[in-house]
């Protein structure tokens, strides 16, 4: 296994993932991620950016030259009220199914917190899905703890594009 920043090059390997990450989040919570159509296709520009622009992580995991899994952070701003200046937002953490179980999610945190701690952020937050048990026992042994509970009111069904 190897855990390596993803390279421009890279990013059309990682779309079929976020397509299945995406699809899991609106199977789970489909008020939460009412996803346009086609997400994966969406996320080129953004990945795009992360990787040219340095403000943010974007890493994969490979086995034997096979991609297996990603993971991508933001470096955000706290707005101007708390001591904390700059956090990393962890938007996407995915490892292909058959690939589970060996330790690459864990890996790929692990890198992640160092290359954001290397950049000086002061924290790093993230969501998990309240019903994503095995994504909670990952974050939490990578040294993540709950720190608020996010609640959601739909109003109305989100238009479908």
């Amino acid at each position: 296994m190897q855990i390596r920043p993803a390279a421009i090059s890279d990013i059309d390997g990682i779309l079929p993932m976020v397509a299945r990450i995406c699809a899991f989040h609106e199977q789970q919570a489909p008020h939460k991620y009412p996803f346009l159509s086609h997400p994966e296709q969406r996320y080129h520009w953004w990945l795009t950016r992360i990787v040219e622009t340095g403000n943010g992580v974007l890493l994969v995991a490979e086995v034997e030259g096979k991609l297996v899994g990603f993971t991508v952070a933001t470096i955000e701003d706290e707005i101007p009220i708390y001591r904390v200046k700059r956090f990393g937002f962890v938007h996407d953490l995915w490892v292909e199914l058959d690939y589970r179980r060996r330790g690459i999610g864990r890996a790929l945190i692990g890198e992640l917190v160092g290359r954001l701690r290397a950049m000086e952020v002061e924290q790093i937050r993230l969501d998990v899905l309240v019903n994503n048990e095995s994504a909670r026992k990952l974050c939490a042994a990578c040294g993540f703890a709950p720190s608020t509970i996010e609640m959601l009111l739909p109003l109305r069904e989100p238009a479908r594009k």
